[in-house]
C-alpha cells in the first residue's frame, strides 16, 4: 500500500505524517488489497483565521475508490475519525466482494 500525504496552506511535520501512516497501515489488516492511499490535509479558513483542520482520505481498492472527509480541531482527531469511517467502508466493501461467504478470493475470481 502506497501512502501519499499532501498538505495545503502549511507544512506537515514528520510526527503528523507518521501518525497518518500508522493509522492507515492498520487498515491493511481489514483488507490487504489496498492499492494506494491519498491523504490531503487542509486548513479551513473561518472569518479570516485558519481554525478547523480537514483530513480528506481517498483509498484506491480493486474496482474503485473509497473516500472520507472529516473536520476537527486537530489533524489527529480528523484523521482518527476518518480512518474509523474508512474501516467500516472497507468492511462493507469486503463483504460485498466476497459475497458474505468465507470462500477465498483469487485474482481470477471466487474459487469454484
Amino acid at each position: 500500500m502506497n501512502i501519499s500525504v499532501k498538505s495545503v496552506h502549511f507544512h506537515a511535520d514528520t510526527k503528523l505524517v507518521n501518525h497518518v501512516e500508522k493509522k492507515l497501515s492498520r487498515l491493511g489488516r481489514v483488507f490487504d488489497r489496498i492499492v494506494d492511499v491519498e491523504v490531503h490535509l487542509k486548513l479551513q479558513e473561518t472569518g479570516g483565521k485558519f481554525q478547523d483542520k480537514i483530513a480528506e482520505i481517498r483509498m484506491h481498492v480493486p474496482g474503485g475508490w473509497l473516500m472520507d472527509k472529516k473536520t476537527g480541531k486537530t489533524f489527529e482527531s480528523a484523521i482518527n475519525a476518518s480512518t474509523e469511517t474508512l474501516r467500516r467502508q472497507l468492511t462493507r466493501y469486503k463483504e460485498k466482494l466476497y459475497g458474505f461467504t468465507n470462500e477465498k478470493m483469487t485474482d481470477e475470481g471466487p474459487s469454484a
